[in-house]
Order: structure tokens, then C-alpha cells, then sequence
């Protein structure tokens, strides 16, 4: 009888933690990832198709499309040996798991932890695939094509240093918050009638 009275409390808890999962920080990222993999993809497989190797279209006024291969990091950097770079973005992205892993509990992290990661993948995907990426976004002034898994790399950065500086200063405002008062002088009990006088 015990056993079927507490059943029910044991499978809300269950569902509790089941929704929990399903919106809890590591969901969110996730989702972020195949946002970012997905949208990165279908430009980059639009651009192969559409657009010749060597050949601009305008997009915006100083924003180009064209069809270049990258066989670095972002942006075209470390353009050489794929074992050093496959090396450099295993380091990186390990290095980002545990942080989140550490940290998920902080506001917003997921969300640059997400766009790093889905930005990496995406890159990592063209490796496989075609052992080099597609860039197809050129900006003036000699600025390198880029793609939109470089874009989510970038405003990843941005956003993961603001996270952690959001988390610091909440951390900071908690601390002050907590410590004890130690300015001005110890209290001490009035003494509205003087000094005491020694008894005669």
C-alpha cells in the first residue's frame, strides 16, 4: 500500500527531472549547435551550387559572395598541415566542455558554449566531407572570406567574454552582499548617566 501511495511522487519527480533535462542549459546548447550546423550547411551547399569558383555577386553595398575553399581555421588562418588544425580545434573544443561543464549553472553560458561549438562542427563538417571549407562571404578592405560557422566562432568569443564577466560581477555583488559591515566603531552600550563613580 506504502509502495502505491509514493509511486506517484516518484514519477513526478522523474517528470520533474525529465523537463528539467529537457530545458536545462546543456538542451539549450545543443539546440543552439544544430541551429547554427544547419544554417551553416544549407548556405554553404546554396553557394556551391549557384556561384563558380572566381566568380563575385553582390550582396550588399562592400558585401560580396564568392566560392572559395579554406584549408585553415577561421577566417582562413593556420592554412596548412590538417593535423595541427584538427589538433587545435579537438584542444579548444575540450577545453570549452569542461568549462561548461563546470559552469552550465551560470546565466546564459549555454549560449556562446553553443554557438563555439555549432561553428567548429559546421568547419569540421566540410573537413570530412571535402577536406577544405567553403567561404563565401567577402567584406572590403581585404578582409578574408568567411562563412556563417566563422560568424557564429566570432560572436561566440564576444558573448562567452560577457558571460563570464556578467557571472564575475554577480559573483562580486554576492560576496559584498554577505560581508559583514566593518566600518565605524564597535557599537557599545549608552550610558545616558556618565561615568560610573567608584563606591566610598
Amino acid at each position: 500500500m506504502r509502495a502505491l501511495e509514493h509511486r506517484p511522487r516518484r514519477e513526478q519527480a522523474s517528470d520533474r527531472r525529465w523537463a528539467s533535462s529537457l530545458t536545462g542549459p546543456w538542451a539549450r546548447a545543443a539546440l543552439v549547435l544544430a541551429v547554427v550546423v544547419a544554417a551553416d550547411q544549407l548556405t554553404k551547399r546554396a553557394v556551391e551550387r549557384s556561384i563558380v569558383p572566381g566568380e563575385e555577386r553582390r550582396l550588399l553595398p562592400g558585401v560580396q559572395l564568392v566560392n572559395t575553399r579554406n584549408h585553415g581555421i577561421a577566417f582562413g588562418a593556420l592554412t596548412g598541415s590538417q593535423v595541427v588544425v584538427t589538433i587545435l580545434i579537438g584542444v579548444a573544443l575540450l577545453a570549452l566542455l569542461v568549462y561548461f561543464a563546470l559552469h552550465s549553472r551560470e546565466a546564459l553560458i549555454w549560449l556562446p558554449t553553443g554557438m563555439l561549438i555549432g561553428g567548429a562542427v559546421g568547419n569540421v563538417v566540410d573537413r570530412i566531407r571535402a577536406g577544405s571549407v567553403t567561404d563565401f562571404i567577402k567584406l572590403p578592405l581585404g578582409w578574408p572570406p568567411f562563412n556563417l560557422a566563422d560568424a557564429s566562432i566570432t560572436l561566440g568569443v564576444i558573448a562567452l567574454f560577457l558571460a563570464i564577466e556578467h557571472a564575475r560581477h554577480q559573483r562580486l555583488r554576492a560576496d559584498g552582499a554577505d560581508r559583514p559591515e566593518t566600518g565605524g566603531r564597535p557599537d557599545r552600550p549608552d550610558r545616558a548617566d556618565g561615568p560610573e563613580r567608584p563606591v566610598s
